[in-house]
């Protein structure tokens, strides 16, 4: 674990630049509308800006927030794992996405980079990176999980051949929901707790999958969204809705630190979809597209 003095402002500089590149480009991708904005400020201390683009051409959905947030002591999500830094005082930004697209053959997506840092009087103060994006099909599409994998896998390249397959492992393991059985999509990145290299390091590798995921995805969108679909779709996409839902209020981890640390509420719950419907053990027709979702991709796989 390093313990170098981190230049925090520099990674608030480059998340809010983040923000704003990927709200143009999905704005840009949609068409008809663009993001509302909402500057918020926390009294314990700390704020951010969540911008939520609703009811679009393309997309159904799309939030994406910043904040800087700070406080007294680590809530539990973030010390449970390592007790010693518990009652340090801590500093936390990042920009987390989510994308719930209109087409049901328009998979959603999920990205998440963030920083914390954390202090006390008299001691180094101790710092790490995480975040990572994950891709959600309904009607899934092998050409597209490579691409996917393919542009997370060269996010990763330059700082070692080691780093892509195992941050797809974390990624396969962290978003899988064990009461289901099931993976929450067809992975990509996860990671946590970075420190491993220095600083600078560190921040390049956030930097560099942080600025792969329009890269990632839009070609995507673009290629699934003029497909026809009809209430059988929606009606399919609704249902596996509910796996996000599911996924984000039992084990997110960031959505557990934003509620535990007091954080703003409707930024934190951003994530979930706008319309989703639960059915009573639902099961796909055999041989059907839907049935080929759970028979191929809710499974860690290698898709390069």
């Amino acid at each position: 674990m390093s313990t170098a003095k981190p230049d925090i402002d520099a990674v608030e500089r480059y998340l809010l630049g983040l923000q704003d590149r990927i709200c143009d480009a999905l704005a840009s991708t949609d068409g008809k509308t663009g993001f509302t904005e909402d500057r918020w400020s926390r009294p314990e201390g700390g704020g951010g800006i969540t911008r939520v683009l609703a009811d679009g051409a393309v997309f159904e959905k799309a939030g994406v927030n910043y904040s800087r947030v700070s406080g007294s002591s680590l809530p539990p999500s973030a010390s449970a794992h390592r007790p010693e830094l518990a009652g340090r005082g801590f500093s936390a930004l990042g920009v987390s996405l989510v994308i719930h697209p209109r087409n049901p053959y328009v998979p959603t997506s999920h990205m998440n980079v963030r920083f914390f840092m954390a202090e006390r009087e008299g001691m180094e103060p101790v710092w790490w990176f995480g975040g990572g994006y994950d891709l959600t099909p309904y009607y899934p599409y092998e050409e597209d999980c490579r691409h996917w994998h393919r542009t997370a896998r060269d996010a990763c390249a330059p700082f070692g051949d080691d780093v892509y397959p195992a941050y797809k492992k974390w990624c396969d393991e962290y978003f899988f929901l064990k009461h289901r059985g099931e993976t929450r999509g067809v992975g990509g990145l996860f990671f946590d707790d970075l420190s491993r290299w220095d600083f600078d390091t560190c921040f390049a590798f956030q930097r560099s999958v942080g600025d792969s995921f329009t890269e990632a995805y839009v070609p995507i969108v673009n290629k699934r969204l003029a497909q026809p679909w009809g209430e059988r779709e929606r009606q399919f996409q609704l249902y596996r809705r509910g796996r996000y839902v599911e996924f984000n209020l039992v084990f997110d981890r960031g959505t557990l630190f934003g509620l535990q640390s007091g954080g703003r509420t409707e930024s934190i719950l951003m994530s979930l979809p706008p319309l989703v419907r639960w059915e009573y053990d639902w099961k796909p027709e055999p041989g059907s597209h839907e049935a080929l979702l759970y028979a191929d991709f809710l499974r860690p796989r290698d898709w390069l």
